[in-house]
């Protein structure tokens, strides 16, 4: 069994996949990288079997049919052989030196009791034109070098959330919570880091910037006239994450857990704020029905839910119908857009 299983979702990568596979391959052979082609139709494929060739021990490759990033990860979860998980993006990389550290600290707690569910470490904004890059990270939240249970937390402030690019899960507990992303749909990520939760007893902050998220690709996911122009499939995954938070099993567990479901309430409600203000920002009535419609299928759900998010302030901000409101609640929008780099 390796230590760690890295998951690579590449859909017409060739341009940008090897900065990030070379970055990986710092964390030996302990370490497996899972190169998932998802459908591509340019030299991605050969790419992938050219390091699984040169590096038989640690790369392996899937060949699919596209199902999109979530049906990629899904692919890793199910082949994976490590003991833990991680996605990395291919056009994101990781910092090779904050590699070996990690390498080195799960070496040092595999077999050990408590066993750790969650790894959670920073990651860097790397923006196109940005000369400077924020670095998310966690020391208001969560202790650091210390095996932690929620109730070991601080309060996470709003926007400041563990992303699919600061986390490590332990393979079993994705198996265990039977993940399962949708395919063909973008945004998943956020199912991804909401799903598991539940299920996470231990948790260890490492306050290390380890992962390096790209941001500047005109055709990327959170480019905000792309997402605009996917606010389905944003609505989509925020409808799921609303199903699973009031479903009743989830409901069971974060009853044991306040502060496990305090974070995933502040979490949906700011995934819920986002897919607004994309109708806000459209300002189409085709958009503005969708919006209405959400709102509507949360109150079907769960009306105390609804009642609660509607009455927020981000919820009474979102669901400004007036000109003059709209326009404060936008420009609110990029302000927050700008500080937190969000997309």
């Amino acid at each position: 069994m390796k230590l760690l299983s890295v998951t690579v979702p590449c859909y017409n990568s060739e341009g940008y996949m090897a900065r990030c596979v070379d970055s990986l391959l710092a964390g030996g052979d302990d370490m497996e990288i899972i190169i998932v082609d998802d459908g591509s139709t340019d030299g991605t494929a050969k790419i992938a079997d050219r390091y699984q060739t040169m590096n038989p021990n640690v790369v392996r490759v899937i060949h699919k049919e596209n199902g999109g990033h979530g049906s990629a990860v899904n692919a890793g979860i199910e082949n994976a052989t490590g003991l833990y998980f991680k996605v990395v993006d291919s056009d994101d990389w990781v910092n090779t030196e904050a590699l070996r550290e990690i390498m080195a600290f799960l070496r040092s707690i595999a077999g050990t009791r408590p066993q750790l569910d969650m790894l959670v470490s920073n990651f860097v904004y790397d923006k196109v034109g940005e000369s400077r890059h924020r670095v998310m990270q966690y020391r208001a939240s969560l202790p650091a070098g210390q095996m932690l249970t929620w109730d070991d937390t601080k309060k996470f402030h709003r926007g400041h959330y563990i992303l699919m690019h600061s986390v490590i899960y332990r393979t079993g507990l994705l198996r265990e919570c039977g993940l399962k992303l949708p395919e063909h749909c973008f945004y998943v990520d956020n199912l991804y880091v909401f799903e598991p939760l539940p299920y996470v007893k231990y948790l260890y902050y490492l306050d290390i910037n380890f992962y390096h998220y790209f941001i500047g690709r005109s055709d990327q996911s959170v480019n905000q006239k792309v997402m605009i122009s996917r606010i389905d499939q944003q609505i989509r995954v925020n409808k799921l994450m609303v199903d699973y938070y009031t479903d009743r099993e989830t409901r069971s567990r974060l009853a044991k857990i306040p502060a496990c479901r305090q974070y995933m309430y502040n979490y949906l409600e700011i995934i819920t704020t986002i897919s607004s203000i994309l109708a806000l920002l459209s300002y189409t009535k085709e958009d503005m029905d969708k919006k209405k419609e959400l709102w509507d299928y949360i109150r079907s759900r769960d009306f105390w839910l609804y009642r609660r998010l509607r009455t927020s302030v981000l919820g009474f901000a979102s669901n400004t119908v007036r000109r003059g409101g709209r326009d404060i609640t936008v420009g609110g929008y990029k302000l927050l857009q700008r500080f937190y780099h969000f997309n």
